[in-house]
């Protein structure tokens, strides 16, 4: 579980396109692909125009009817993904 004091960064070998209401992400450096339901495309909107995981958390809090555990669980679900696909970057900056 990612700490949520911690930054965000896109690598550059990351690619996304959205796509109706759903997003692609795309690791060109291994050729994997990645997709992100509505739901997860609001999470990874955050994360990358926060570039915070608390920020983002707060911002996805204050537009969904959520209980702060599940949105602190989900968003973390997604993160440690993110991190295993080499997708995402995270630091203590």
């Amino acid at each position: 579980m990612p700490d949520f004091a911690s930054k965000v960064s896109v690598p550059q070998h990351t690619l996304f396109r959205e796509l109706a209401d759903e997003a692609v992400l795309l690791n060109l450096a291994s050729g994997t692909y990645f997709g992100l339901d509505e739901t997860g495309t609001s999470f990874w909107q955050a994360l990358t125009t926060t570039g915070s995981i608390q920020e983002a958390y707060d911002l996805l809090l204050s537009e969904y009817e959520v209980e702060p555990e599940d949105l602190r669980h989900d968003l973390s679900g997604l993160l440690d993904k993110l991190i295993d696909h080499g997708l995402v970057e995270i630091s203590s900056k």
